[in-house]
């Protein structure tokens, strides 16, 4: 039998800004909370982007990638939640007493009376340039991400990718850099369209429906690649750049393998959560937040995420305390501060 003081109120999946916020307000609502994130640090997602400038957050001037996560941390860990870091959940099961019983790839074991899920597609992988012998290019002058925007100052660089991280890093580099070459797939980008417009009305090159093709190295032994094949996708016909990096944003492969032979009733969408517009998943007992959650407000923005996670708190709160208020007292006039 599980100790009630072993048992948390809310355990949440996942510490990138859902997870984060979830962890925050959940201390508004009074409710011992614990955070488990896979990786070693928190931040999720943003840790790929430090250095690029987040334009979308209600309140927030232009703010790095860096930045934000601290603000986020500082902000989650007000009420002193547990953190947890470096566990990836592997199990969830319902106990008969109708607690949750996790389990880690450390073989440790977490209770809880309710999960909030908030790992955005999982754990993320990169996609990588699928040409033999890329990788041996990935300690010199290969990057999937771009972690120190002067590395690449008076530099010739080429980015391949049309989502938004792809054009985002060339509006970013265009100033700084010798020159920026885009090639993309598509003619049309993923990206929010008024960060398009400023790449197509800049200097940068924007090559479509192009892809990369090969990676030439350089002659003086140090295999960094000094030209690139740059093949049109329906004439195939090749341009070539001399570059002195390459840029791949290809976007992710998510791994959501904990829920893909779940037994505790989870329904998985295309990689995604059916999920009410209260952030409740088919498991009763188990909300959502972010870009897990697939119900009909979503909005994919770092923004969307913070009204799911309070929605998915405010649940939490209801399904444990069916007496509760349905939402926090506004924070100004709220007893929980008063001894921060």
């Amino acid at each position: 039998m599980v100790l009630e003081s072993a048992c948390y109120d809310v355990t949440i999946i996942g510490g990138g800004p859902a997870g984060l916020y979830s962890a925050f307000y959940s201390g508004m609502r009074d409710l011992k909370t614990k955070v488990i994130e896979y990786e070693e640090e928190l931040g999720g997602k943003v840790n790929v982007y430090k250095e690029k400038t987040i334009w979308d957050v209600g309140g927030l001037p232009p703010t790095t990638g860096a930045q934000l996560i601290s603000q986020l941390t500082d902000q989650a860990f007000t009420f002193q939640p547990t953190i947890v870091l470096g566990e990836q959940v592997i199990d969830i099961k319902k106990m008969d007493n109708g607690y949750f019983h996790i389990t880690t790839n450390k073989n440790r074991d977490h209770y809880s009376k309710t999960i909030i899920l908030a790992t955005g597609y999982g754990i993320l992988k990169q996609t990588k340039l699928n040409i033999p012998g890329a990788e041996k290019f990935e300690t010199t002058n290969l990057y999937y991400a771009v972690k120190e925007l002067g590395k690449f100052r008076g530099k010739d660089v080429v980015i391949s990718g049309g989502g938004n991280s792809a054009v985002d890093w060339a509006n970013e580099l265009e100033p700084i850099a010798k020159s920026v070459t885009v090639v993309h797939r598509r003619d049309q980008f993923g990206g929010h369209e008024k960060f398009v417009a400023r790449m197509r009305n800049s200097s940068i090159d924007i090559l479509t429906p192009y892809a990369i093709d090969d990676l030439e190295s350089s002659q003086d032994g140090t295999c960094c690649i000094e030209n690139v094949t740059l093949k049109h996708c329906e004439n195939e016909q090749c341009q070539f750049r001399k570059t002195d990096a390459v840029i791949v944003n290809h976007g992710y492969q998510p791994d959501l393998s904990f829920l893909d032979h779940n037994s505790i009733g989870l329904k998985v969408e295309e990689r995604r959560l059916r999920t009410s517009n209260q952030m409740e998943t088919d498991a009763t007992g188990i909300f959502a937040a972010g870009d897990i959650s697939n119900h009909s407000s979503s909005i994919p923005l770092i923004a969307g995420t913070f009204t799911d996670a309070a929605l998915a708190v405010n649940a939490a709160k209801l399904y444990i305390h069916p007496d509760a208020d349905r939402y926090a007292r506004v924070s100004s006039h709220n007893d929980r501060f008063k001894s921060q």
